[in-house]
């Protein structure tokens, strides 16, 4: 009986490049693997099928020779290949891609664990919200953060004082064990030891074998000035202590700042809105806003401080004033932003009889070059209804 070709195995077009022809096999692999098709003779036959396939194709040499001369490369002496189309090197090749694809599926790569089943202890999370000011300022935090520590009494080995971690006698200490698969053999995590390598017969009383407990510490935390909404602080090997020994994670605190009542921020800009009078806006004047640095602008801490700035006659609700450097510090930078004044015009309300008596008086003395943008927009209207048809 003929074989089929094997890009028709595979499903893939004959121009298919490496990646996608890597992709295409591990998910037929997976699909038609014997452990998850046990006593599934087709699936058996389907699986060796397309790893046969993929042997060939994914050799660049290998599929040169195919894609000129089809099956008969590897038949006989064209070359190379035993009865069945597989090479003499079949076998650790065939190994070789089981660890590149079936990694998660068959609980890892090979190799011994190391570190006497030590594994490396989980990094962890610290949300912290910090004000404006401690974003302009910087501060010294103290956090009390839960996890899991080195135990004490065993030293972190899991073992009772005085006794050790032993090899595990199921898997002679590699962590993995060798299993027939009908023609193949794959190798999997060892049941004994849970791929550590190495068992403890006696183990301790206060961890109860995993090297760790479980603790609340108080750590330090430096937050420099300049500092954003979600930037992340790493703190190295602040997070939970390895299993039986081994290194620890690290702890990343994450920034969060609270709204301001008074400022908005866009990077190391500062937003302002500020109410004047409408004596003020119209005469001109001088006015205070608070500022989060100092009066001085020479970067000592101050909790706030104020600048002046000047109001010209006939400012409008809207006008922005910049005040240079009043802004954000750069994070791990001397630059400062600016500190935008953005003013909005307060219309008077609770009026007296004497005030209202001589807002009028002022309205009929006034005229359009007073209210420039009024005369202007009505102009406008008028226009328009003159130029709508009939």
């Amino acid at each position: 009986m003929s074989k089929r070709d094997f890009y028709e195995v595979l499903g893939v077009d004959r121009s298919v490049d490496a990646a996608e022809l890597k992709k295409t096999y591990r998910k037929l692999a997976m699909k038609y693997h014997p452990d998850r098709n046990p006593d599934n003779a087709e699936s058996e036959k389907k699986f060796k099928e397309v790893s046969e396939a993929y042997e060939v194709l994914k050799d660049d040499q290998q599929r040169a020779a195919y894609d000129q001369y089809g099956h008969a490369a590897f038949e006989g002496g064209a070359g190379g290949a035993q009865r069945g189309g597989f090479n003499p090197g079949f076998s650790s090749s065939m190994s070789d891609i089981f660890d590149d694809l079936f990694g998660e599926f068959t609980g890892g790569r090979r190799g011994h664990p190391g570190g006497g089943g030590a594994s490396r202890g989980a990094d962890l999370r610290y949300n912290m919200t910090i004000t404006l000011q401690d974003a302009f300022d910087g501060k010294k935090a103290e956090i009390r953060v839960p996890s899991s520590v080195r135990c004490d009494t065993c030293s972190g080995s899991g073992a009772t004082p005085g006794s050790k971690p032993v090899n595990c006698n199921t898997c002679g200490g590699a962590g993995r064990v060798r299993a027939a698969q009908g023609f193949f053999s794959v190798e999997r995590t060892c049941p004994g030891c849970q791929g550590r390598g190495q068992v403890i017969e006696n183990p301790c009383t206060s961890c109860h074998g995993t090297g760790r407990v479980q603790k609340e510490r108080t750590l330090s935390v430096n937050i420099p000035p300049g500092v954003e909404e979600g930037t992340r602080i790493r703190l190295a090997g602040e997070g939970e202590a390895g299993m039986r020994g081994g290194p620890t994670g690290d702890l990343y605190i994450f920034l969060s700042i609270a709204p301001h009542n008074l400022f908005e921020r866009d990077g190391t800009e500062l937003f302002c809105d500020v109410p004047v009078s409408v004596v003020t806006a119209t005469l001109g004047g001088e006015i205070e806003v608070p500022t989060l640095g100092g009066n001085q602008g020479d970067g000592a801490k101050s909790g706030g401080g104020k600048v002046k700035v000047k109001i010209p006659e006939g400012t409008q609700t809207g006008k922005q004033f910049r005040v240079r450097g009043k802004g954000m510090p750069g994070l791990h930078a001397r630059r400062h932003g600016d500190l935008y004044i953005q003013i909005h015009v307060e219309t008077p309300v609770g009026l007296t009889k004497k005030q209202k008596e001589l807002l009028r008086e002022f309205d009929v003395s006034s005229s359009e070059k007073n209210n420039p943008e009024s005369a202007g927009f009505f102009a406008k209207v008028k226009d328009f209804f003159n130029d709508a048809p009939g």
